[in-house]
């Protein structure tokens, strides 16, 4: 009952391709020829933020000089080849991304996923006011499909944001540190985990994992990682 339901509701409601945005084939998510559009990032990349090192050695150089407050993390795409599914994600109502995408995330990110060893699932959170505009928070339904596929526990009001931030898009990278500061608290009579993956679409600067991070840190959790769908340079 519940196959015929889900045909029915596709033949009514057919999925939009998240690359080129047009009807998917029927029972597809993305469309075949599309899927050679979004980059995967290969190694070599930073051992710290997993963004792809454009030259030898462990680390990016934001990260030889800036200590984050995460352990590590990894980003599933190259951003240059996925920025305008994930502005449509965001943007322009397209919240159906998100079961591709974080099917994607936890197939090709697993082994990272399962090293972790994580207790929980977080996403990071929008502010009540942009999340009531937009419908819906993007991290949430790729954290959503991320948890179903590990069964990580998924612990969507761990983190709540206090602060209604300016898009970091519209900050340089010196101010975006400074724009979150405070911006994430702990939600109280939460449980206490001792390792946390925090979900988010992108990685650029890490201001936003590092604020997480700190947050989390104080509230008694022992190590921080992150996935993102995607990470960009500085």
């Amino acid at each position: 009952m519940k196959k015929f339901l889900k045909i029915i509701t596709e033949l009514i409601y057919p999925k939009r391709c998240p690359v080129c945005d047009k009807t998917a084939p029927f029972g597809e998510k993305i469309c075949p020829g599309c899927r050679e559009e979004l980059k995967i990032i290969t190694s070599p990349w930073c051992m710290k933020c997993g963004r792809k090192l454009e030259e030898e050695g462990a680390y990016c150089k934001d990260c030889l000089k800036k200590e984050h407050r995460f352990v590590c993390g990894r980003s599933l795409y190259e951003y240059k080849s996925v920025y305008g599914s994930i502005y449509r994600f965001k943007y322009e109502n397209r919240p159906e991304y998100g079961e591709f995408f974080g099917e994607e995330m936890y197939r090709n990110l697993k082994s990272f996923i399962d090293y972790t060893k994580a207790e929980g699932i977080v996403p990071i959170p929008l502010h009540r006011k942009r999340q009531r505009k937009r419908g819906y928070n993007q991290a949430y339904l790729l954290a959503k499909v991320i948890s179903e596929g590990t069964d990580i526990p998924l612990y969507p009001n761990y983190l709540k944001r206090v602060k209604n931030t300016a898009p970091l898009k519209l900050l340089p990278p010196a101010q975006r540190q400074n724009n979150l500061k405070k911006a994430f608290i702990v939600s109280q009579n939460v449980v206490k985990l001792k390792s946390i993956i925090v979900v988010d679409d992108i990685y650029t600067t890490g201001s936003t994992m590092d604020e997480a991070a700190t947050a989390l840190l104080e509230s008694g959790v022992r190590e921080v990682f992150f996935v993102t769908l995607a990470g960009a340079g500085i």
